[in-house]
């Protein structure tokens, strides 16, 4: 969906995961983020699949995929009784995760997702996954809420480290951030060159590295309305 100057689609190097992925799209995030990195994840995991929407609680996909009883479904997002994959033993991530794990992610921004969690009743049934966030977001043309906030692809990459050190995952994540961290460098060229219109002149002081982010356990609890 980008001019072939800005496309990322050189630098896919697709993974084939035992876990499939359901990225759960924001009608906001499809419809205007041309880069997002939920169409980026989604591109670089062929067992994975967006559906999008707001509210999912009759979404015939989402309810067939719940509803059969070879799948072990999960959501990916923090809460007070969840399965941290980062304290986790592998036997017990193993266990946990089962034969064949499908794993929902909310693509969109945190208000997006709190909405989106709270219309969607058969979403709130599900166990929670979470993970501590020991590493520091490469979005850094891009501001987020909170220092452990991750874009869609940045956790998934998270997820897949830890799933292969629980022994469900036997993926090489090497090359999974490429098209991301591209899309990055490809940005800020434009921001930083003077002959660009959407050149910036501060930006070398506005788009710096984020801190390393906190490793101990972090978690965002959705408000309750």
């Amino acid at each position: 969906m980008s001019p072939k100057s800005t496309c990322i689609c050189k630098h896919i190097s697709p993974l084939q995961t035992k876990t499939r992925f359901i990225i759960l799209m924001h009608p906001k995030e499809y419809k205007k983020e041309k880069n997002g990195t939920g169409h980026m994840t989604k591109l670089q995991l062929e067992n994975s699949e967006i559906i999008v929407g707001v509210d999912f609680t009759n979404n015939k996909r989402v309810n067939d995929i719940l509803a059969n009883e070879n799948n072990s479904s999960f959501l990916l997002y923090p809460g007070k009784e969840n399965f941290n994959l980062s304290v986790r033993e592998s036997s017990e991530v193993t266990s946990f995760m089962g034969n064949k794990p499908h794993l929902f992610i909310l693509d969109g921004t945190w208000p997006c997702a709190r909405k989106m969690l709270k219309l969607s009743t058969n979403l709130q049934k599900l166990q929670r996954v979470s993970f501590d966030n020991a590493i520091k977001s490469k979005f850094i043309i891009k501001q987020q809420p909170e220092s452990l906030c991750l874009s869609t692809i940045e956790s998934v990459y998270t997820v897949l480290n830890l799933l292969n050190k629980g022994d469900v995952e036997h993926c090489d994540t090497t090359s999974f951030l490429v098209p991301f961290e591209k899309m990055i460098a490809h940005q800020l060229e434009y921001l930083c060159n003077p002959k660009h219109k959407n050149y910036h002149a501060t930006v070398k002081n506005t788009f710096v590295a984020k801190n390393l982010y906190k490793t101990e356990r972090n978690t965002i609890f959705e408000v309750e309305r």
